[in-house]
């Protein structure tokens, strides 16, 4: 990292999504290297100074949210395996065009677009393969297809005053996730938590402060990654079924016994998406489904990836590995069995 590099601790920084725990993490490692940080959520986010609260649907709020900053990192989204097309078109793929129009308005220079690998997985493994281009028509799963529409979108708007890097963190975990860790865990007690294939799938995923790092390292190095699109892994591939147990034990919960074929488990989330999406339209349930064939593919397919680009785009390596991560997430929930 260069001097000139780490000079850029006075920037100011409009973080969304701060209320997640990535976005939470982006925000506090911004403001340890002594940027200003500003965040723009739903709802209140822990320790925020400088915040304002509104929908990405609400061009005045993302306005208010721009005015005055000097860099986005684009952390806010709809993340769901399920949910009906229109409410992550209007979340992920209107809201990223109205704040693209008010960061470009607002005569901000640099936009981290924080994506994922999943806009270009289409269903087959994936060996140490490249990032790959997103395809909203191919991506599986309204998620991943609105996720891939907004990453193309926003690297149309890359120019040499308006800078665009699209990052895509792959499976980020760590203490405090809600998403992956908490899920596993509770599944796991409830004896609700399948492996498919015997949990053989190669994956790649990312620890919390990696993925963080990464991000922030995005924006700092605008120069070479505005453009491009990066994956950002631990570059450590595990079985599933290995990480998974992992978590387990970290978490208190056994480890998962029970297989099923993958083949299997792709056809029953189909039907357990749409029988899901009938019921949550009628008010009957609020969770997620415990199988759609999106987490299915995810769940029985390899999916990791080459890291070289990264790394050298980037001039950054993850610091904390996966046995670490283990670690301290076991450190954190043996300090509230306590």
């Amino acid at each position: 990292m260069s001097a000139t590099e780490t000079s850029l601790s006075a920037r100011r920084v409009l973080v969304t999504g701060a209320s997640g725990m990535l976005g939470g993490a982006v925000a506090q490692l911004l403001r340890a290297q002594g940027h200003h940080v500003r965040t723009f959520q739903r709802r209140a986010s822990a320790g925020a100074v400088d915040e304002v609260q509104g929908s990405l649907t609400d061009q005045k709020a993302v306005e208010q949210a721009v005015g005055s900053m000097d860099a986005v990192i684009h952390l806010a989204a709809k993340v769901s395996f399920t949910g009906h097309w229109q409410e992550f078109v209007d979340t992920n793929i209107t809201g990223t065009s109205n704040l693209l129009k008010a960061a470009r308005n607002a005569g901000i220079k640099d936009f981290v677009f924080v994506s994922s690998p999943s806009v270009a997985h289409f269903g087959d493994s994936l060996a140490g393969a490249a990032a790959g281009t997103a395809n909203p028509q191919l991506a599986h799963g309204n998620y991943a297809r609105s996720k891939a529409a907004a990453e193309l979108d926003a690297l149309a708007a890359d120019s040499a005053d308006f800078r665009v890097a699209a990052i895509r963190p792959h499976v980020v975990w760590g203490p405090g996730d809600t998403q992956l860790v908490e899920r596993v865990i509770q599944r796991a007690k409830a004896g609700r938590l399948p492996l498919l294939d015997h949990g053989a799938a190669l994956i790649d995923t990312t620890y919390i402060d990696n993925a963080a790092a990464a991000i922030v390292r995005g924006l700092e190095r605008m120069d070479h990654a505005h453009g491009r699109t990066l994956v950002v892994t631990n570059g450590e591939p595990r079985p599933v079924g290995e990480l998974m147990a992992g978590i387990c034990r970290a978490g208190g919960a056994p480890a998962p016994k029970l297989n099923l074929p993958g083949w299997m488990a792709r056809g029953a989330g189909s039907v357990i998406e749409k029988i899901w999406l009938a019921a949550g339209s009628r008010g009957l349930v609020h969770d997620e489904p415990p199988m759609t064939r999106f987490l299915a593919e995810q769940l029985s397919t390899a999916h990791w990836f080459d890291q070289r680009e990264t790394h050298e785009v980037l001039d950054w390596k993850p610091a904390v590995g996966i046995d670490e991560g283990l670690r301290r997430l076991s450190a954190h929930y043996s300090k509230d069995r306590a």
